[in-house]
């Protein structure tokens, strides 16, 4: 007897559907599963044996034979067990209903009940997008696929319980665009809602000083432009980037999708939990692999620069990076994707980011430093400016020093700008973006293409005339041009202005600083 029941898995960040058929028939006991499954989906068999048992019924000792089509790609993870019991119960006559109405996705424990999977927000969209009207999940699952409009979703806790709503039941809940639908016979659910961490963020007025600094932070967030701070060690610079977190605007919910999906598929979305509210901040140690900052690996997961999308990507000590991982951030850096092709399959993982870095000056750290002595030799100086290249480098639109604070400056009650403050000063800014990049597919002046620089980049001819001076003078590239151009557009939008002016082209080009000239080695 042949039975149809459809599920979801995830290829990259992508959810797709997937047909399982379910075949029993007579001959010697055995249960195979076809379709190119992994090594967990094969030990699925022992998971869903026991539970189907453990659950009340009867496991059939006849032959099973299971695919999962498109057989020509190769499925991975532990969410199919539960739709492989629920095809198992209906070829062997136990449910008569309608199981082709639901797409089923779940992982079993021994004992029938159902475990969290991975991706299900990402298995939502995509049975949304296919026209599917109803999905069950596990219960810590819910919140994710409650996000996704047009579902409705069945939240359960057991095979059991998943049986009886395939068969129109218990129902239990059914949450409908994020509402919870009570059925007579079951317990509350909460309200569709991220948990509160209940952690008091940081502010930037507990950096005493750094102007300057807290000055380009202001310019980043408001544009989403990139920034390096460099300086001595202690001198603030990665008490400053975590404080970024603190200016940044809020996510849109759009956003909050595509942030919340990327961590499904990863695994990394706590049980239980909804939509992520807060963008995220990534701040990978120094010897990553290029295979953790863009991804990849056998099942292509995301890396460290799209598990930053909409978000913060924090590089500390960024000479201390190998020098290939840094080479591997500059395309997606420019695109804003990651593009992966591999004998399973190619994979495009989103990766717009807020790159903000932070470097020494030199080895020891204080080149440069009216108090302390540097010890490094011009050699020395040279191969570690020499770690990171200059087209990287080309990419960041905003160098800042950050001097060293020696004790008489910290002690002293220094006024300082709360993050709240600054923060409406952004949001300002971020309306005038908002409306004016309507339609345009792009939310902030850093993002602009070439075409959208010529069309609202509109200057004054004192601008026009210093732009100009300073590209020839300081030998910058036709790119550190157009971001000079995008940093000064940001700076009018702080300051009010819809035309760029003459201070604004300054301001912006101060933040370009030329390399530092050094003794040849």
């Amino acid at each position: 007897m042949l039975s149809k029941v459809y599920s979801g898995s995830v290829l990259g960040i992508q959810g797709y559907i997937v047909e399982v058929e379910v075949d029993v028939s007579g001959g010697l006991p055995d249960f195979t599963i076809v379709g190119l499954p992994d090594a967990a989906i094969r030990e699925s068999r022992e998971r869903v044996r026991a539970a189907i048992r453990n659950a009340g019924w009867g496991f059939p000792a006849r032959r099973i034979t299971v695919n999962l089509a498109p057989a020509i790609i190769r499925k991975a993870g532990t969410g199919f067990d539960l739709a492989l019991a629920i095809g198992i119960l209906g070829a062997t006559g136990l449910i008569s209903g309608p199981v082709a109405g639901f797409l089923v996705v779940g992982e079993l424990a021994l004992d029938g009940t159902v475990k969290p999977a991975t991706g299900v927000l990402c298995i939502a969209l995509a049975a949304r997008e296919a026209g599917w009207k109803k999905i069950i999940v596990p219960r810590a699952n819910w919140q994710e696929a409650a996000a996704v409009d047009g579902l409705d979703v069945y939240p359960v806790k057991s095979l059991r319980e998943a049986f009886d709503v395939i068969r129109g039941g218990r129902a239990g809940h059914i949450i409908r665009d994020g509402m919870s639908c009570k059925a007579p016979s079951c317990g509350g659910f909460p309200g569709l809602e991220s948990p509160d961490t209940g952690e008091t963020p940081a502010d930037i007025s507990d950096v005493k000083g750094q102007v300057h600094a807290k000055r380009a932070l202001e310019i980043a967030a408001a544009g989403w432009h990139s920034v390096l701070l460099s300086g001595p060690p202690g001198s603030g610079k990665t008490m400053l980037a975590n404080r970024l977190a603190t200016l940044l605007p809020p996510m849109t919910k759009e956003e909050s999708i595509e942030v919340t999906a990327i961590y499904s598929a990863a695994g990394l979305l706590a049980d239980g939990h909804g939509l992520v509210e807060h963008r995220p901040f990534r701040s990978p140690h120094h010897t990553s692999s290029i295979q953790g900052m863009v991804g990849g690996g056998r099942l292509l997961r995301p890396g460290e620069i799209t598990l930053a999308h909409r978000g913060v990507l924090f590089l500390d000590e960024l000479p201390e990076f190998r020098r290939d991982v840094l080479e591997a951030l500059r395309q997606p850096l420019e695109s804003g994707r990651v593009i992966l092709s591999r004998a399973i399959g190619a994979v495009v993982f989103p990766a717009r980011v807020l790159l903000i870095c932070a470097r020494n000056p030199c080895p020891c750290g204080f080149l440069g430093d009216a108090r302390r002595e540097c010890r490094c030799s011009p050699r020395a100086i040279a191969a570690y400016d020499g770690r990171v290249s200059g087209p990287f480098l080309d990419r960041i639109d905003l160098h800042a020093e950050v001097p060293g604070q020696y004790n008489g400056e910290m002690t002293q009650d220094m006024a300082s700008e709360t993050s709240g403050k600054v923060f409406k000063r952004i949001m300002v800014a971020r309306a005038v973006q908002a409306e004016r990049f309507c339609g345009e597919g792009i939310s902030f002046n850093g993002e602009m293409s070439p075409s959208q620089v010529k069309k609202y980049c509109h200057m004054t001819d004192g601008a026009k005339s210093l732009i100009t001076r300073a590209l020839n003078s300081l030998g910058l590239s036709a790119r550190a041009g157009a971001r000079i151009l995008k940093v000064s557009r940001t700076i009018a939008d702080l300051a009010g202005r819809d035309v760029i002016a003459e201070e604004h082209v300054a301001e912006a080009i101060s933040y370009r600083n030329p390399q530092r000239q050094i003794y040849p080695p």
